[in-house]
C-alpha cells in the first residue's frame, strides 16, 4: 500500500507536522486528591507506591485493630494495611465506604507500605517545593504532616495541603 502511486498526487494533503517543542516542567510532581470533607492534600509521586480502586469486598477488616484501620488488601502479593487518611489527621468528614469502589494510595518508605484510603483522586500538579510554604495554618492533629500548601492557580479559593509520606508512616498514631 506505501507504493502505490495513486497515494502521491500532486493534490495530497500537507502531511507535514507543525512539531512544538516541549516543555520541561519545573518542580517535583504531586498527586492531588480529596477527603469526605472536601479538603485537598497531595503526596509527592516519589513516595507514592500504587494508587488503585479497591472495592469494599476487597479489603479484609481485622477484628480489634485500631479504629484508623479499614483492613488489609492484597497488593502484588504483598498485604498491606489500609487507613482511614481522614481519621487518622482528624478530618471532620466521614469516609464513604458503602460505594462500588474506595481509592486507595499506597505509600512507601524504605520497603514499608500503607495505603490510605481517600474520598477521590484528583490531578496531577508540578510544584517547586521550594517556593511553597504554609500560608493557612492547619488544624494540630494535621500540622505534624503538613510539609507546605499552595493554592492552584485554575482554583483561587482551595488550598492545598502537602503531606509528608513519610512522616505518616512513622507516625506514633499507629501504636493507638
Amino acid at each position: 500500500m506505501v507504493s502505490n502511486p495513486e497515494l502521491y498526487t500532486e493534490n495530497s494533503l500537507d502531511l507535514s507536522l507543525d512539531i512544538q517543542p516541549l516543555e520541561n516542567p519545573e518542580g517535583e510532581l504531586h498527586l492531588r486528591f480529596y477527603l469526605a470533607s472536601g479538603e485537598a492534600f497531595a503526596f509527592p509521586a516519589t513516595g507514592i507506591a500504587e494508587v488503585m480502586q479497591q472495592t469494599p469486598d476487597q479489603i479484609a477488616p481485622i477484628p480489634n485493630a485500631s479504629p484508623l484501620l479499614l483492613g488489609t488488601i492484597n497488593l502484588r502479593g504483598k498485604v498491606i494495611w489500609v487507613a482511614d487518611l481522614g481519621q487518622f489527621l482528624g478530618d471532620s468528614g466521614v469516609l464513604k465506604t458503602d460505594r462500588p469502589t474506595i481509592p486507595v494510595i499506597a505509600i512507601e518508605e524504605q520497603e514499608q507500605i500503607l495505603g490510605l484510603a481517600i474520598s477521590s483522586i484528583g490531578e496531577m500538579d508540578w510544584l517547586d517545593v521550594e517556593q511553597l510554604s504554609i500560608s493557612h495554618p492547619p488544624s494540630d492533629s494535621m500540622a505534624p504532616f503538613v510539609q507546605a500548601q499552595w493554592q492552584p492557580e485554575s482554583e483561587s479559593n482551595l488550598i492545598v495541603n502537602l503531606l509528608d509520606p513519610a512522616k505518616i508512616l512513622r507516625s506514633a498514631r499507629w501504636a493507638t
